[in-house]
């Protein structure tokens, strides 16, 4: 069966991204592309304070009307207006820009969709109908969200400063494979769980050697 959408995570960081829209759409997508790292412009008519006062100050607010030149030297441009007909001309002028659009209420024009995100840490868990119901998506979002708890964050953490250790004392990434199956299967999630530091460094400096004392609660601190 063909997927209606390729799934992929996009690097925005540093990008300049626009936002069409001063709502409660327009606010979320707008507070999300900029904790992903993008320059975000927000352009619309009028902004309700009680909405954007707490979104990050790095945001660009515009109080103005959208104009086609907006596009200029934008990455990806979302149309979170409540109008659909201003939704479509802003998805004609982007795709003659080439710039990528989302539109909420055209999901037939969108060059991507937003899925539902579970955040934990580097933890990203995305779930997406492929615009069916999002509604849905979000039902499972939440249902994800009592499976996976703070610890995985830990856990991953954790993971990842071992990688770098590894890499830094120049073990092939081959040799990797098989350490990383062994602390992953093995009970160190239970003990990351359990936050039981003297546990924890008890296993990695037995599987890792002894440079690994104390490496779980040092990185803790």
């Amino acid at each position: 069966m063909t997927m209606k959408y390729y799934p992929v995570n996009l690097d925005i960081n540093d990008r300049d991204c626009l936002v069409v829209g001063g709502g409660k759409v327009g606010a979320r997508k707008a507070e999300t592309l900029a904790r992903s790292g993008a320059r975000v412009t927000v352009v619309s008519p009028d902004f309700d304070p009680a909405l954007w006062d707490s979104c990050p100050t790095s945001l660009c607010l515009k109080r103005k009307a959208y104009q086609r030149k907006d596009l200029d030297g934008m990455f990806l441009v979302i149309g979170a207006t409540d109008n659909r007909e201003l939704n479509q001309t802003i998805a004609n002028d982007a795709r003659e820009r080439r710039v990528l659009f989302n539109g909420a209420d055209l999901p037939e024009q969108s060059n991507f969709i937003v899925p539902a995100v579970v955040s934990r840490g580097d933890l990203t868990i995305a779930v997406s109908t492929s615009g069916n119901s999002p509604a849905f998506a979000r039902k499972i979002k939440q249902d994800l969200e009592q499976q996976f708890g703070p610890e995985y964050q830990a856990f991953l953490f954790l993971m990842g400063r071992i990688r770098t250790r590894l890499l830094a004392q120049g073990h092939a990434p081959d040799e990797h494979k098989q350490i990383f199956r062994e602390l992953i299967n093995g009970e160190l999630f239970d003990l990351v769980k359990k936050n039981d530091c003297e546990q924890i460094d008890h296993l990695l400096v037995e599987r890792l050697g002894k440079e690994y004392r104390n490496f779980f609660q040092r990185g803790n601190q």
